[in-house]
């Protein structure tokens, strides 16, 4: 880089590597998120990478630089880290944006980020600086366990602009819902033990697609990878929780199948101490509220077998209506086909719903 690259709106610039810089590289890789998502084969953040610097004062914030470049193919691969003393501050963004055009003007098409599944952070500097969830490579980075670890691939074209990524499923307000009587906040890492129980109940697998009991890695995969997914707007994945103990109680998932339809299917399962209560029913309208409020979502649609009475009773008092009887849609236990009663909703019922309640 031969000239300084600046951010001046976030206060930062990209600066060559000096070897007074050596200090804080080295803090930078013991830093426990650098370690957890860095290569196990590298080490210490490469000194020939681009430092990010404060404009004004010149301290290390962090690096950036790029990686198995193909100047053939006029792309490459950019990596970037910052400082734990650095975060939350706009940093990455501004030093991705900033670099983007160094790269790009040195000749450069295509720019990719492999990011992990479990790194949101990463994937929101990614979408924020204008780049493009495009897909998964699988098994495309060694694991610190000795396998090879599936990444999400991010691209940014030299033509694309820079203005961040569209949102599907905003994050929701304040980080959560509530009507004071259930709170419903997202499926984190935490709550792999609260899903294990909960995925494991007789009744609960009985009314999964399919009808079959959860792997153990699935379920870790399943809340591991709940924020990537809600950023990728195919899913919103919710813990449903008793307000007033914050007990447990449990999920609700809301999944963005059909974009170009506006519609969306929300599915839950509750612990057996839990049920009878409305606590699903409220769940479900939270849900709904959110979905016609803050997303483009104009339908939404549930299921539930024939059978299954207390299912069609919280679509019912949530709102929902039933349309359609579907023969033999999912599949059942042994390799049997079970029939499906479809619910929907639409924003004006909501509404209806609410002006017939006062």
């Amino acid at each position: 880089m031969d000239q300084d690259q600046r951010d001046k709106d976030s206060g930062i610039r990209l600066r060559e590597y000096r070897p007074a810089d050596a200090a804080a590289f080295t803090e930078g890789y013991e830093d426990p998120v650098f370690r957890r998502f860095s290569r196990p084969d590298t080490g210490p953040p490469a000194p020939t990478g681009h430092v990010i610097a404060d404009e004004r004062t010149d301290e290390v914030l962090g690096g950036i630089g790029l990686n198995a470049a193909s100047p053939g193919r006029r792309q490459a691969e950019v990596t970037f880290w910052v400082g734990p003393w650095a975060r939350r501050r706009g940093v990455a963004t501004a030093a991705l944006r900033a670099f983007d055009q160094y790269a790009f003007g040195s000749g450069l098409e295509r720019l990719e980020l492999l990011i992990h599944w479990d790194n949101p952070a990463a994937q929101r500097v990614a979408m924020a600086a204008g780049y493009t969830r495009e897909g998964v490579r699988r098994g495309a980075l060694p694991s610190a366990s000795g396998g090879r670890d599936d990444m999400l691939v991010y691209t940014r074209l030299a033509g694309d602009p820079q203005e961040p990524a569209t949102r599907l499923l905003p994050d929701l307000p304040g980080g959560e819902l509530t009507d004071g009587v259930v709170t419903l906040r997202p499926l984190a890492e935490s709550d792999v033990d609260f899903y294990t129980e909960l995925h494991t109940l007789a009744d609960v697998i009985a009314t999964s697609v399919p009808p079959v009991p959860m792997p153990a890695d699935e379920i870790r995969q399943r809340c591991f990878r709940a924020e990537a997914q809600w950023l990728a707007g195919t899913r919103a994945d919710l813990i449903i929780t008793d307000a007033a103990t914050g007990a447990q109680a449990g999920e609700i998932g809301l999944y963005y199948q059909e974009p170009p339809l506006a519609q969306a299917m929300i599915g839950y399962s509750m612990l057996p101490a839990y049920r009878g209560r409305g606590l699903t029913t409220r769940a479900a309208q939270l849900v709904a509220l959110w979905a016609f409020a803050e997303t483009d979502i104009v339908r939404l649609i549930a299921g539930a077998l024939p059978t299954n009475v207390g299912s069609k009773r919280v679509l019912e008092k949530a709102g929902f209506r039933q349309e359609a009887y579907q023969r033999s849609r999912l599949p059942g236990p042994d390799g049997t086909r079970v029939d499906d009663v479809q619910y929907v909703l639409l924003a004006g019922d909501l509404l209806a719903q609410a002006s017939s309640t006062g």
